[in-house]
């Protein structure tokens, strides 16, 4: 017994939370996000057995996703950076933006409702999947990325779509550029880097959300230190990151071995398969 939680359940958390570090990793690699659309949907099943209640458990899993995305993030990022794909022009002009739109986020996070979380998953992660699943090359906006005004806006809206999904950005500015010409390989490469500005002022963020919260359940183990810090696990951050940064290099050699429609059609299956899982989970 821990905190409250029998042996057996804690053995059966880590046990899934290491497994689910190391696939996080690959897709961080992989897809260049910060693994958050796989972070969120297995924490929240565990903490469903666990007994959070619902009422704080997507902002519980949506905080502590972008804790672990702070190392895999910055793995990734390094190493398609070392692979000279990431354009660090755009990485600079969205920098300040996102960081704004993250602390937007945070602040919504405090006060909205779990369904909210949700709903953002489902309307994000389909419209990227019909992007990447049918979409054609004479679906594009343009053939250069606008100006800085206009880069700038998207970036508070990534930003703020970021911090209330729990993941590194990658799915949007992806799903951005490839609407303006760029390859999705360059795209996967340069969204990596958006982990890095989206997971740090993210976790905090959702460290003061929760504070107050973890007040209002004293029996609810899971939001007690040393188990969490307002909406971050530390159990979760501890256990997902070990394996999630192994496995990252892994993911982003794999990435710059497809072909490009076989990435898009990977990306694309991949966040169908997210937005089913939460559009079911609304409805139910």
């Amino acid at each position: 017994m821990f905190a409250a939680i029998p042996t057996s359940e804690l053995v059966m958390l880590a046990g899934a939370l290491l497994a689910a570090g190391a696939v996080t990793g690959i897709l961080a690699g992989v897809f260049g996000v910060g693994g958050g659309a796989v972070v969120v949907p297995v924490l929240y099943e565990l903490f469903r057995v666990v007994g959070v209640p619902e009422e704080v458990r997507m902002p519980l899993c949506v905080g502590t996703s972008l804790a672990v995305i702070i190392p895999t993030s910055i793995r990734s990022f390094n190493a398609h950076r070392a692979r000279g794909k990431v354009d660090m022009s755009i990485v600079r002009i969205w920098a300040v933006p996102v960081i704004l739109g993250v602390g937007l986020g945070s602040f919504i996070a405090r006060y909205a409702p779990a369904d909210l979380f949700k709903a953002v998953f489902v309307v994000v992660a389909g419209i990227s999947a019909v992007r990447l699943l049918f979409g054609k090359d004479s679906w594009r906006l343009g053939t250069e990325v606008p100006g800085k005004i206009v880069m700038s806006i998207y970036g508070v809206v990534i930003g703020v779509l970021s911090s209330l999904m729990g993941i590194g950005g990658g799915q949007l500015s992806s799903l951005f550029m490839t609407f303006y010409g760029r390859p999705i390989h360059q795209a996967v490469a340069t969204s990596s880097g958006l982990g890095v500005l989206i997971s740090i002022p993210g976790a905090i963020g959702y460290i003061y959300a929760g504070w107050p919260r973890a007040a209002e359940y004293p029996d609810v183990a899971a939001l007690q230190f040393p188990m969490a810090l307002g909406y971050v696990s530390l159990i979760g951050f501890a256990l997902f990151v070990p394996t999630s940064i192994f496995t990252a290099p892994l993911g982003a050699s794999l990435a710059h071995a497809l072909s490009k429609r076989r990435l898009e059609i990977a990306f694309g299956l991949f966040l169908l398969a997210v937005c089913a899982r939460f559009a079911w989970s609304l409805l139910t």
